[in-house]
């Protein structure tokens, strides 16, 4: 329990410390630059067409403003006189039916204008036969059932159970407001066809809350005599009904006859900040109702009076008229940092496209037939790092050749004759090769040994791979089967493809035989200052010294080599070098075992 809570702690240890290593850190995306005069003129012309699209699109829709929604209020008052069947009709008249619709129709913004009119006079409530509609119309008493109402009834039935309706039709008899008012077609023309002449005054009142601004749609200077005209008075608040349906492409005279419904649009679009200041109304119309399907629009109401005889009696008036609905709608703007910046940077992401068409662009050039020209061999090379798993792959390193190779396993001949891939060099393999020379008369150069130990600290490939390979050979002796792989003869016989390596491609002398060799690999002074430098208390006449001496000087020589890349650990040292190596430092007990630099 103890070791278990012990792991669990580590654990958690690790955690946090990852955590705040991460605090401490900052990754930067690499990029890959093309010398193209091409992709940059491609690259800037696109970047400027979207710098100015991004800034059109918000100078347009007015990004950079805090936007509110209106809240509105709306009066209206109708004006006119009508003479017609030798009567006047003002506005008493008709604005009875307007306030009825208002009731019925529940539209706090609308107003109802009567254009044509059916009258039933004297009604009294009494018995009398029903209008002849298809269920009221019989023969007998069996066809009408007393106390019975249909909906298209004008009352209830009676006693009697049919009666004369004329003189050709019976009907069913009903307790009802008689005479009934009779089912006709309205008059046309419309009664009230000169209503196109009267006049509507439309106040509207918005306010902003977010703004705290508030105004009218009465301008200060307004002439009270104008009237809506959209190009010589767009602002006039009084309107002529004749002029609000032109203004909607309809014929006052036909809608007139059956009535409708119009929509009277307000908008306002308001720029509220004090260099652009624009806040005044725009005025639309157009029919709501369907002309084709049962155009029209009409209410019922009647009035009532005393006969002389104190008999309560009516007139009951079916009234056309066209109904306004006023609708109200806008929005407030004014400059805000906050949304500017906000905004920006939503559209900023455009620029992405940029790339993304550019790095399309390339992608289908190179999926054709140019992309085997020297340009797309050297980008792909550039582009694209390729991840291999490291148990999977050998790095290998020749003198005579400038690259590392790639090998990936398994093996089907020896190392050396394996085909691979050319890896780019990390730059610090040919820096440090020249900065490491570490002769008793180059002191300068002696001094840097120590940080050159210090920039490669694993070879666990040399260190703990489990190869066996017989006892070593001394330089010179070699055994003919190494002639197959080998180019120089130092390196020791073996029958394993992945210790078959020498140290140059082509026929040419040894590494080993390079001073160069002995002074950045083998030279026991400068390891010694190496190991001192790490451990400053080491004692180098420790009998174990040697094996840090050869560890050391693996670690070196592919630092060398190699140079500082990713997966350097699966780098492979020569046959030849390895055993230089162990000669010049051997353990204690001769039982070095091949491949395992131990």
């Amino acid at each position: 329990q103890f070791s278990k809570a012990s792991t669990s702690q580590e654990v958690l240890a690790m955690g946090v410390c990852g955590w705040m290593e991460g605090l401490t850190q900052y990754n930067s995306p690499k990029y890959l630059r093309i010398q193209s005069v091409t992709c940059g003129c491609v690259k800037g012309f696109l970047c400027i067409t979207v710098a100015l699209s991004v800034c059109s699109i918000i100078i347009s829709y007015r990004l950079y403003q805090e936007m509110d929604e209106v809240n509105s209020s709306v009066r209206t008052s109708v004006k006119g006189v009508a003479y017609t069947n030798d009567r006047i009709w003002d506005t008493a008249e008709y604005t009875i039916p307007m306030r009825a619709s208002l009731n019925l129709m529940s539209a706090t913004n609308s107003f109802f204008v009567m254009t044509n009119v059916i009258k039933t006079e004297n009604q009294v409530e009494q018995r009398c036969p029903e209008y002849p509609f298809a269920k009221a119309i019989c023969s007998s008493d069996k066809s009408c059932e007393k106390g019975s109402v249909d909906i298209h009834s004008k009352g209830k039935k009676s006693n009697r159970r049919y009666v004369n309706y004329n003189a050709t039709v019976k009907t069913c008899e009903v307790r009802a407001w008689c005479p009934v008012e009779s089912v006709e077609k309205p008059p046309e023309p419309a009664v009230l066809r000169s209503s196109k002449d009267f006049t509507v005054l439309i106040k509207n009142n918005i306010h902003f809350p977010k703004f705290n601004y508030t105004i009218l749609n009465f301008p200060p200077n307004l002439n009270t005599s104008c009237t809506y005209n959209r190009i010589t008075s767009p602002l006039c608040l009084i309107f002529h009904l004749g002029d609000i349906l032109q203004e909607a492409k309809q014929n006052f005279s036909e809608m007139a006859v059956k009535g409708g419904i119009i929509a009277i649009e307000i908008n306002w679009d308001c720029n509220l900040d004090s260099w652009f200041y624009d806040c005044s109304p725009k005025y639309g119309f157009h029919r709501l109702d369907d002309k084709k399907i049962k155009p029209g629009l009409y209410i019922r109401y009647a009035r009532y009076y005393k006969s002389q005889h104190g008999e309560e009696q009516r007139t009951l008036f079916k009234a056309y008229g066209i109904r306004f609905d006023v609708f109200v709608f806008g929005t407030g703007r004014k400059f805000n940092a906050i949304e500017l910046i906000t905004n920006t940077g939503s559209v900023i992401c455009c620029f992405g496209l940029v790339v993304s068409a550019i790095e399309v662009a390339i992608y289908v050039v190179n999926c054709s037939r140019w992309g085997k020209s020297p340009f797309f061999k050297i980008y792909n090379r550039k582009k694209y790092d390729t991840v291999l798993n490291p148990r999977q792959v050998m790095y290998v390193s020749y003198v005579d050749e400038p690259h590392v190779t790639l090998i990936k396993k398994p093996l089907k001949t020896s190392l050396q004759h394996a085909q691979g891939s050319i890896v780019e060099s990390h730059p610090v393999k040919f820096c440090h090769a020249g900065s490491c020379c570490t002769s008793e008369s180059n002191k300068n150069h002696d001094n840097e040994e120590p940080e050159l130990m210090r920039s490669s600290e694993s070879n666990e490939n040399d260190d703990n791979e489990e190869y066996g390979l017989g006892q070593p050979l001394r330089q010179g002796a070699f055994s003919p089967d190494c002639r197959k792989w080998c180019c120089y003869g130092k390196c020791q016989p073996t029958q394993k493809y992945h210790e078959q390596l020498c140290c140059r491609r082509k026929k040419g002398q040894c590494i080993t035989t390079f001073h160069w060799f002995q002074q950045l690999v083998l030279s026991s002074h400068t390891l010694k200052k190496a190991l001192l430098y790490k451990d400053p208390f080491l004692d180098l006449t420790d009998g174990n010294i040697n094996n840090q001496l050869r560890h050391l000087a693996y670690k070196q020589y592919i630092l060398w080599r190699f140079g500082s890349f990713d997966l350097e650990d699966r780098a492979v040292i020569p046959s030849c070098c390895r055993w230089k190596i162990r000669d010049t430092y051997p353990k204690a007990v001769n039982n070095c075992t091949g491949f395992k630099m131990e």
